[in-house]
């Protein structure tokens, strides 16, 4: 079990009545809570849904407050300040005034600074400190205004080549702020991709989804990411730039064993965090298994820190490899369904 749960499971007599679970970590928490927790969990990352559907939990899905009526809310602490800012917004605007909000986090994922954006609130104490983890204790003492989802949207301007995109970030999405070198390294060779029914494997803020969008009208752009904020963040970038919402498909995905079958091409610049903790799985397996999900003239297309291995999981699994370049640290790679 994860700590932080270790930590919830010390204090479970502080919990009471309809509780609402915020970024669980994906273990059965909820299933050693007493009979007068009645527990939900909000999550916006697709994977932890699915595990918690399949272990018969109730889970809600999205970037947004569940709808019904909490007693209580338990904030597993995001890896992003902004994030943190927008949970603490949507729950204390919704659940009724005078509610418990806990919060809790590993010390080295940024507890004690979250706990300094809870005390901005209201008088917010620690209640334990164990397995390197806190757990903090709130009582809701006032009702902020709930904020449009464009106040915590960050905005900004890519070029490349001809084109000339705006970007839509929501909190916690990978490259808020700005272009990401990864991706400022691909996009230059994105014309060169075939044409057609195109997915863009963890499509963060949709840069790699517009940009192919912006360039042929007719793409068929099958956005993917585990992340909802992310997804979210996509179809804002979509709509800004004014491009064709009906081309888009968005869909969230535990990996790209969830992609769709017989496209023209996967387009990626592969994720590998899982919180804040590195994890390469879902890239690694995109190099081995992105093959089974391209038509017989498909392509692949990923950007990588050059000291990944991936050319040699592609040459093993497509049977060759191009680097099409190698600068700033990154290489793009490319490798072609289509055989020898």
């Amino acid at each position: 079990m994860d700590p932080r749960s270790e930590v919830v499971l010390r204090q479970v007599n502080l919990l009471a009545g309809q509780v609402l679970f915020i970024n669980a970590p994906s273990d059965l928490l909820l299933k050693q809570l007493p009979s007068s927790v009645n527990a939900e969990i909000w999550t916006w990352n697709f994977s932890d849904h699915q595990y918690f559907q399949q272990h018969q939990l109730t889970s809600h899905f999205g970037i947004e407050y569940p709808k019904g009526t909490f007693d209580q809310a338990v904030i597993f602490v995001p890896k992003s300040r902004e994030l943190l800012d927008y949970l603490l917004n949507q729950v204390l605007s919704q659940i009724k005034l005078g509610a418990h909000i806990f919060l809790v986090g590993e010390k080295k994922g940024g507890v004690e600074r979250a706990a300094k954006q809870l005390q901005q609130l209201g008088k917010a104490v620690k209640i334990d400190s164990a397995r390197h983890c806190q757990m903090w204790q709130m009582q809701s003492s006032q009702q902020p205004t709930l904020k449009a989802l464009q106040d915590w949207t960050k905005t900004y301007t890519i070029q490349s080549n001809a084109q000339q995109l705006s970007i839509c970030a929501l909190p916690g999405v990978f490259s808020q702020k700005q272009l990401d070198v990864g991706t400022a390294v691909l996009l230059p060779y994105l014309d060169k991709v075939r044409y057609g029914k195109i997915a863009d494997f963890g499509c963060g803020a949709g840069v790699i989804s517009c940009y192919l969008a912006s360039l042929n009208p007719e793409n068929q752009i099958y956005a993917m990411d585990v992340d909802a904020f992310a997804l979210a963040s996509t179809q804002l970038t979509f709509e800004i730039n004014q491009l064709n919402l009906e081309r888009l498909h968005v869909l969230p995905v535990t990996g790209i064993a969830d992609a769709p079958e017989e496209l023209d091409a996967i387009v990626s610049n592969p994720p590998f965090h899982q919180g804040i903790h590195t994890n390469y799985d879902a890239s690694e397996q995109l190099c081995q298994q992105a093959k089974q999900h391209l038509n017989t003239l498909g392509e692949l297309w990923i950007v990588a820190n050059r000291f990944l291995n991936y050319p040699s999981l592609l040459e093993r699994s497509f049977g060759q490899c191009q680097v099409i370049t190698d600068q700033q640290g990154f290489k793009v790679l490319y490798a072609s369904a289509k055989r020898a």
